[in-house]
């Protein structure tokens, strides 16, 4: 979605912005050539691969970018507050590390089931499946990605274990499909489990909810913030967060009571009634943009339009 990215961001020569998920470059490379000559960039992905490949595709504009291997979700404590005019955060798995199989993150694929963005630590797929309990597991497959069979998968996970510990993409592809058959659907039956421990293994959405408010630390006055989700979970979110900033109140409390609300300037403005959906042409093009799903916030610091 580069040309959606920059009709939303509109990036400047002089301005300041963030790309908080790298990967390979193209957004970033894109938002450096359109805020030229001056315009600079700091550049954020936790995966040591995608900062290189990013680094080495900016080298021509380095003086301009600062390339950070980090969650975005850690960019207020290098990013001065107040400074940006646009952040983007472009969630979910990038194409390298899908089409990497020893990632561990495609069924397509038989590889070591790790799926770690960042490799220099934190818990992979295998032990995920390997230590968890059934109801554990459970409630990853179902919180992480509404996955109706996640009990039946979860005992066939434990039963399996019990025998041969989970090693490879595939095994774990072979006992989905065993315990829920295909059955004429297009998509494969392990599409959402693998989501799930994706998701589980990188904290996604922790580390997105952390992301926003660190997003909106760092914007200055009118900046705007470009979410691209591809999944519901992470899309709720970011609505949800999107909806809080631009309401005229403040909550008391856990539950959202109307006679109990506090009136409050509004933080920011939605300006995407609805989600920015993918063209044709790129879809036809990338058939992994499909459910790419776009959404935009700006900030207003004296709460006025």
């Amino acid at each position: 979605m580069l040309r959606e990215v920059l009709e939303w961001m509109q990036p400047r020569d002089g301005a300041v912005y963030v790309d908080g998920t790298a990967g390979g470059g193209g957004h970033s490379a894109a938002i450096l050539e359109a805020s030229g000559p001056t315009g600079r960039l700091w550049a954020f992905d936790r995966d040591g691969e995608a900062v290189q490949a990013v680094r080495e595709r900016l080298r021509a504009c380095s003086e301009r970018v600062e390339i950070v291997q980090s969650n975005f979700d850690r960019m207020a404590e290098v990013v001065p507050a107040g400074t940006v005019a646009g952040v983007l955060l472009d969630l979910g798995v990038a194409s390298p590390q899908i089409d990497q199989a020893w990632r561990g993150f495609s069924f397509l694929q038989d590889g070591e089931l790790d799926m770690r963005m960042d490799r220099r630590g934190g818990v992979t797929a295998a032990q995920l499946l390997n230590e968890q309990s059934a109801e554990e597991l459970a409630r990853i497959f179902w919180e992480n990605a509404d996955e109706r069979d996640s009990r039946r998968i979860a005992r066939a996970i434990v039963a399996d274990r019990s025998v041969r510990p989970f090693v490879s993409t595939q095994q774990l592809a072979e006992l989905v499909e065993r315990v829920c058959p295909r059955r004429g659907r297009k998509s494969h039956p392990a599409t959402r489990v693998f989501q799930a421990l994706r998701i589980e293994v990188n904290d996604e959405i922790g580390s997105l909810r952390r992301g926003l408010v660190a997003a909106m630390t760092v914007l200055a006055d009118r900046g705007r913030l470009l979410v691209i989700t591809f999944d519901s979970l992470a899309d709720r979110v970011t609505k949800g967060f999107f909806r809080d900033e631009a309401r005229e109140y403040e909550v008391v409390g856990d539950v959202d009571v109307p006679m109990l609300r506090r009136p409050r300037a509004p933080r920011a403005r939605v300006l995407t009634r609805r989600s920015v959906m993918p063209r044709e042409s790129e879809v036809m093009e990338n058939p992994r943009a499909r459910s790419a799903q776009l959404r935009v916030l700006e900030k207003m610091v004296n709460g006025v339009e």
